[in-house]
């Protein structure tokens, strides 16, 4: 019976986010998150959605950040406005087809004078290594 459902598990990791997370991605620059669930604060980042997947990229690619904490435990959480959601993160392949359309969003999101030369930036080839795909989560990480 499970090759009926081959996307079975894609269909269920891809549960959509809040609707008002969506509407702060289109009319806020920065999300807020939190890698792990060993770090106390939040660190602005961008954060983009393609399709109702959400996804983001790290900027600095360093040792400790945000992005290698999801790589190290799979989960972390994002903050918009007082909200804060819990949420799964995996690392994107970069070879993944999304990747172009993550650029585009990249680009067409932030496309203000002050954000252009980091948008265009952050598109780069050498930033697809860097890209995290998450995923809404409603029970508490662990």
């Amino acid at each position: 019976m499970s090759g009926l459902f081959p996307f079975k598990n894609t269909i269920l990791k891809t549960m959509n986010f809040p609707e008002d997370f969506y509407t702060h991605l289109q009319n806020h620059n920065y999300t807020e998150i939190k890698g792990g669930i060993e770090r106390d604060t939040f660190l602005e980042i961008w954060v983009v959605s393609v399709n109702t997947r959400v996804f983001a990229r790290s900027w600095n690619k360093s040792a400790r950040s945000w992005f290698t904490a999801f790589l190290e435990t799979g989960v972390g959480q994002l903050k918009y406005g007082e909200k804060v959601i819990n949420v799964k993160g995996e690392k994107l392949d970069t070879t993944a087809p999304i990747q172009e359309e993550i650029n585009q969003a990249y680009l067409k999101r932030y496309n203000q004078k002050e954000n252009i030369f980091y948008s265009e930036g952050i598109t780069q080839p050498e930033y697809l290594d860097y890209t995290m795909e998450f995923f809404y989560s409603e029970k508490a990480n662990k």
